[in-house]
């Protein structure tokens, strides 16, 4: 059987996105994340698990990483996340040299994406209606839970 192969970022971020709406179905915050190479293999995808995990490292940028297991080198990756990566993630991002960056949503939360922007990670966002409302609605109908995820009081 033949590898799948995630030629646009459309089809990258569906698999992130199925990652997010199986996190929020599990009871969690509907994050998700995939790493791919640069030609579109799935190297792994993840979501936030910081709910039914009980972990606050289980971001689901960190989890799609951990999935993936160990590279050679991360340059020619391709992280894809339906949410603009918190300063944690973004530090995964920046410590491991991932060369591309995917947000499918980063109007209601901009994390750090710049930052590994002006780092050498290329940047693009992508808004997606649909993650944009799913997220607000999350955030709307769970500001303390939402709060504790990204280090609010």
């Amino acid at each position: 059987m033949a590898e799948t192969i995630y030629a646009s970022d459309a089809e990258k971020l569906a698999v992130a996105k199925a990652e997010a709406m199986k996190g929020l179905a599990e009871g969690g915050i509907p994050i998700g994340a995939a790493l791919f190479s640069t030609d579109g293999r799935l190297l792994g995808s993840g979501h936030n698990r910081r709910v039914q995990d009980g972990d606050a490292a289980m971001h689901a940028e960190t989890n799609a990483f951990h999935n993936a297991g160990r590279q050679r080198s991360y340059r020619d990756t391709v992280m894809v996340t339906t949410l603009s990566p918190c300063w944690y993630c973004s530090g995964l991002v920046r410590q491991f040299g991932i060369g591309r960056v995917v947000v499918g949503d980063d109007k209601n939360f901009m994390g750090g994406q710049d930052w590994v922007a002006e780092h050498g990670a290329q940047l693009t966002v992508v808004n997606d209606p649909e993650l944009i409302e799913v997220m607000g609605r999350f955030i709307a109908e769970n500001p303390a839970l939402w709060n504790e995820d990204i280090g609010e009081d």
